[in-house]
């Protein structure tokens, strides 16, 4: 992206990353296995399809790589030449039987096409054929840049994207057709979860009513969502209400937020006073490890506490380090 004069994404900057400091975020914040994948704008950077086809490889190589580097430390969701399906289609093939990736990342829009679109039917197939675990995460519609807005694209935008993504798969009937695919949805999914009342008048639709037979609320309630960037008590109230909890996930975003942030998001997720000692573990960890039982260890998924990375000196130093910068970062954000 630098070589091509793409230096922000969304408005914020591309951030340095090396897989040492992401295993430095992880060890600082009891956090044992990372499923990495890659942010908007994905692999298409404007040179056709062997341009997005050949960096997808390269990308997909390199995950796995990593995850053999540093065993039981890091999986991936695998990133596909959007918006070109056939391409997609074959780089998910390969990286789910042959790279052994958990799943797919798909960006909510690439192109300006949103998931749901029919031109991605036959990549809907694939993945629902193999019952493929699929990580949503936005991009900038090229609408968004027409707005004459002086914000940047991910404090809005980015939700907006995963919104209208997330409804576009139920309302355009993808969802009941390929049942077999699991969604997450990031950002604890946009603004989906507030509008999900309002979403479900759809069901006064007779189109909708054909194509989301089960009522637009019960798809809803069929994604999981991560807390990245919203681990707030109000955002988990909204998704208290209207899931079962073993549908929320924990996020990061690291690196895009930084490690004090990475601190701010793991303590307000604990301060909430919302969830049950089992809740919480399950959002932490276990909830995942059910959708990506490769992860877990004999035994593991039955107890409170996981059997995680055993904290050295080093790391418990730098858990205590990054408990006082959530403090600052904290008191900053509530000002």
């Amino acid at each position: 992206m630098e070589d091509r004069g793409l230096a922000l994404v969304a408005g914020t900057p591309l951030p340095a990353w090396t897989a040492g400091s992401s295993l430095d975020v992880m060890d600082a914040n009891g956090i044992q296995t990372a499923i990495t994948s890659l942010s908007a704008p994905g692999v298409h950077l404007g040179g056709g399809v062997d341009q997005a086809r050949a960096l997808a490889r390269d990308c997909n190589e390199f995950a796995a790589r990593m995850a053999l580097d540093h065993p039981g430390r890091f999986g991936s969701f695998a990133v596909l030449p959007m918006p070109f399906t056939e391409a997609a289609c074959a780089e998910a093939c390969y990286a789910l039987d042959t790279l052994g990736a958990d799943g797919v990342v798909l960006l909510g829009s690439s192109d300006g096409k949103f998931l749901g679109d029919p031109s991605l039917d036959e990549l809907m197939a694939e993945l629902n054929r193999r019952g493929a675990l699929v990580f949503i995460h936005p991009n900038i519609h090229p609408s968004s840049d027409t707005l004459g807005l002086d914000i940047p694209g991910f404090f809005v935008e980015f939700l907006c994207d995963t919104t209208r993504a997330s409804l576009n798969l139920i309302l355009s009937g993808t969802m009941e057709k390929y049942q077999n695919i699991r969604w997450i949805l990031a950002h604890s999914g946009g603004f989906l979860p507030y509008i999900a009342w309002r979403a479900s008048l759809a069901n006064t639709f007779l189109a909708f009513q054909e194509r989301a037979p089960e009522g637009i609320l019960s798809y809803i309630r069929r994604f999981y969502y991560e807390t990245a960037l919203s681990p707030s008590r109000y955002s988990q109230v909204v998704l208290k209400e209207l899931l079962d909890p073993s549908h929320i996930l924990f996020g990061s975003d690291f690196p895009f937020a930084p490690a004090p942030l990475v601190a701010v998001e793991c303590q307000q997720l604990d301060a909430a006073g919302l969830w049950t000692p089992d809740e919480l573990h399950g959002m932490r960890r276990g909830h995942a490890l059910r959708l990506l039982p490769k992860h877990d260890r004999e035994g593991e998924g039955s107890g409170l506490e996981p059997c995680a990375h055993q904290p050295s000196l080093r790391d418990r130093v730098a858990r205590i380090k990054a408990r006082a910068l959530a403090s600052i970062v904290g008191r900053v954000q509530n000002r």
